[in-house]
């Protein structure tokens, strides 16, 4: 592609025995990856329904189900392959900021500016009044900026306008752990993908990436590259790098092991900040929402912008790979999500 630059970044040893230290870029090492051929993404679905800013959405394991919030106050439970709506909740508050879908598909997490993070059960019996059985779990001190279950149905793990994160028990509503660290507002976490995961990543204004430890709750590694709020942070699949997406117009890599960023992925045409960022199954591509309306589809490996897509008619505020791989999510402030395959 002209005009293409990958900044080479403050760069990370793959050899820590050899005698001269050479430290590289990850497009550096992946010189003599094969590159990767045309490929054409598509919207195969358009799911409209929000009377307003869409703001947040998440996938259920079935791999089939979207549980979408908007500015409007109304959280869906859409059927991605019918485009059919299954549930509808309206919150008590506008700006419902984040949304999760629980790890059973039995239930949904939702909150913004009520500061709060409530959860539904999902039931198909169309008598029943779902707010009736909402259940009220984190109380923060200031807007909820996004949650995310654990492992389990029982935990929720939320972040906050207030500067922290926070482990909540979903039956009792109690507060299990909180993570102190942030300077300002955390806009964003995600959970480490294996099993015994008991890590996570936050993002936020004070332009930092923390790992933390969710049983001490301590912080325990800390990055500051970005020039800007980060808006998204997620686990590369093997969970031993993250990558981000900021406000500064661009998204970029950092390896957990060797503790420093190894990609920057930016054009000198980029010039709006990304709101969303996911990685492909297999972790080549990395999926990235920006605010000019686009999403850019990055090779992780060599640094290269392998794809636009454009479709949104306003910016992109959320974005996330099917469970399944075969297709990602988009949503929009033009009150639309949509499917590309």
């Amino acid at each position: 592609l002209s005009g293409e630059y990958v900044h080479t970044p403050p760069t990370l040893s793959f050899d820590a025995g050899c005698s001269n230290h050479q430290l590289f870029a990850v497009h550096q090492v992946a010189e003599r990856v094969e590159a990767l051929g045309q490929f054409v993404m598509k919207t195969r679905r358009t799911l409209k329904g929000h009377g307003n800013k869409v703001l947040c959405m998440d996938w259920c394991k079935d791999k089939r189900r979207i549980v979408s919030s908007s500015q409007d106050g109304k959280v869906i439970v859409w059927d991605s392959f019918t485009t059919n709506k299954e549930h509808a909740v309206t919150m008590p508050c506008t700006w419902v900021m984040a949304c999760a879908y629980a790890p059973s598909g039995c239930a949904i997490a939702c909150g913004g500016l009520d500061n709060k993070c409530s959860v539904y059960p999902l039931t198909f019996d169309k008598n029943e009044n779902m707010a009736a059985k909402k259940k009220s779990v984190a109380m923060h001190t200031n807007y909820l900026s996004a949650c995310s279950f654990t492992n389990s149905d029982m935990q929720i793990l939320t972040a906050s306008g207030d500067g922290t994160c926070a482990l909540w028990d979903v039956e009792s509503g109690q507060l299990l752990q909180s993570f102190h660290g942030h300077g300002a507002d955390v806009l964003c976490l995600d959970l480490a993908p294996s099993e015994t995961g008991n890590t996570f990543v936050s993002g936020g204004c004070d332009k930092k990436a923390m790992v933390w430890d969710m049983r001490s709750g301590q912080c325990i590694q800390s990055f500051e590259t970005h020039d800007s709020d980060i808006n998204s942070v997620r686990y590369y699949p093997s969970g031993d790098a993250f990558a981000s997406g900021s406000d500064d117009a661009t998204c970029r890599l950092y390896d957990l092991r060797a503790d420093r960023e190894v990609a920057i992925y930016s054009k000198e045409s980029i010039i709006f900040g990304a709101s969303s960022v996911d990685f492909s199954l297999s972790g080549r591509l990395l999926f990235a929402g920006y605010n000019d309306y686009t999403i850019n589809v990055w090779d992780v490996l060599k640094g290269s912008r392998v794809s636009i897509l454009f479709g949104h008619e306003n910016r992109v505020s959320t974005l996330r790979v099917s469970p399944d791989g075969t297709a990602f999510c988009s949503g929009s402030w033009d009150h639309t999500l949509r499917i590309w395959a």
